[in-house]
């Protein structure tokens, strides 16, 4: 596995070895000639003749000397090339010791040449997504909601002002290079205390939460410049950003006109008709539109439609920037319905609601489950989106239909095969609008 790892194209290690191994060969080309000169004009049975006689293994027979010198030659390479790059590269390692070298030169060097991608969304479904992008690109950015209103993220919002963190402490542990050690930390709840009832304590905050908010309140209310020095701080591969820097507010109006407003009561209420958040105005997070506007591809999901991946589409900025960006834009359909907010939608619904709420021309592609055998939860309240198509939409996305299901649980992705899925894609789209342009030169 290692030696494998070794020796992947581009991870920019045989090239150096074979520029060491060619100055060696030197070398010991200039050795040779220097010793040859110096030795020419000696005596024969001397004692300097006799020395460079056991030296040179003249003793032995011609191709023999050649295999034992060549084999130690090589051995001695080999340890003092690796000992002298694990002795550079040891001050990376201290995060996880445990790791292999070769896994920390892939990291640094393979994965940094992967491609831009930016994922917009929330919930679980984005942190899936994210454990299988990075294990393949470090050029990761994603842009997370800030529309949550429940359990810790709720509490933090009402008593500090800040925008909901839980989403966003997902996402940093998920793209953390210490995940899963870093994920258990982030992601531990603490439990009930001796506190009267009245008070609520630290009992239910995640950790990451109160990270989050710490570093908010060191960057005097800067929201986005407290993510972002987390991000460094935790050794994020890519970067987790807010959609925006200001707490959002979720309304919905159903079919029968009654409103609802705050992501915890939208996520269980079916028949909604429509999203808007409040304030109206808000700026998107400078880094999201940085990023979107660098970006090699564009991902609108895996997340609730509603309540996870609209109220970032939602931030004026965010929305245009989206619209705007000449990166692909594909849209990842849940694999499963979630009870209340889209109970019996399909897959062209899911389609129609996003472009109702953004604009045409959204997303190119649309890439969704057809494996329909995965394990379902005994609990589940929901079902497998169906795959009815096309939407009545203007233009028609490219529909991509692939097995991204995990096979144990029908209500999630399974990471790794929703980022090949995803790369797949990509790369398809990448040559068809080649030879789209070759065509039209």
């Amino acid at each position: 596995m290692n030696l494998r790892r070794w020796l992947t194209p581009g991870i920019g290690v045989k090239r150096w070895l074979g520029v060491l191994f060619l100055g060696l060969l030197t070398l010991a080309l200039a050795v040779a000639h220097t010793l040859r000169q110096a030795t020419q004009d000696l005596e024969p049975g001397g004692l300097a003749g006799e020395l460079i006689h056991l030296a040179t293994l003249q003793f032995l027979p011609y191709p023999l000397r050649g295999l034992i010198v060549g084999s130690v030659g090589v051995a001695l390479v080999v340890i003092g090339g690796y000992r002298v790059v694990r002795v550079v590269t040891d001050p990376f390692r201290a995060i996880d010791p445990a790791k292999p070298l070769v896994e920390v030169i892939y990291q640094k060097r393979f994965l940094a040449r992967g491609p831009r991608i930016v994922a917009i969304g929330g919930g679980t479904g984005l942190s899936a997504l994210l454990r299988g992008l990075k294990e393949h690109t470090s050029n990761l950015t994603a842009v997370v909601t800030v529309a949550d209103d429940g359990g810790s993220s709720g509490v933090l919002r009402e008593e500090l002002g800040i925008p909901p963190v839980g989403d966003i402490r997902n996402c940093i542990a998920a793209l953390a290079d210490a995940e899963p050690l870093m994920s258990e930390l982030l992601q531990y709840r603490f439990p009930a205390g001796r506190h009267d009832a009245d008070e609520a304590g630290l009992a239910g905050h995640p950790v990451g939460n109160l990270l989050l908010a710490a570093m908010i309140a060191l960057e005097d209310g800067d929201v986005e410049e407290g993510v972002r020095r987390l991000n460094r701080i935790l050794a994020v591969r890519g970067q987790v950003v807010p959609a925006s820097g200001t707490p959002l507010t979720l309304h919905a109006r159903r079919r029968d006109g009654v409103v609802i407003e705050g992501q915890s009561l939208i996520m269980v209420t079916p028949g909604i008709e429509r999203v808007w958040v409040t304030p109206t105005a808000v700026r998107g997070a400078q880094d999201a539109l940085s990023a979107i506007a660098e970006a090699d591809l564009v991902v609108l999901g895996p997340g609730s439609l509603y309540t996870s991946l609209l109220p970032s589409l939602l931030v004026p900025d965010i929305r245009a920037a989206v619209l705007a960006t000449s990166a692909p834009r594909l849209y990842v359909c849940n694999v499963a319905t979630q009870a209340g907010e889209t109970t019996g939608m399909d897959l062209a619904r899911h389609v129609e609601a996003l472009v109702a709420h953004t604009g045409p021309g959204i997303c190119d592609l649309v890439l969704a489950n057809d494996r329909f055998d995965a394990r379902v939860p005994a609990d589940w309240m929901a079902e497998s989106v169906r795959l009815e198509w096309p939407p009545a939409v203007t233009p028609i996305p490219r529909l991509i239909l692939d097995s991204v299901v995990d096979p144990g649980n029908a209500h999630h992705h399974d990471p790794a095969l929703l980022a090949a899925a995803i790369l797949r894609a990509y790369e398809a789209e990448v040559l068809l609008r080649r030879r789209d342009v070759g065509r039209t030169a």
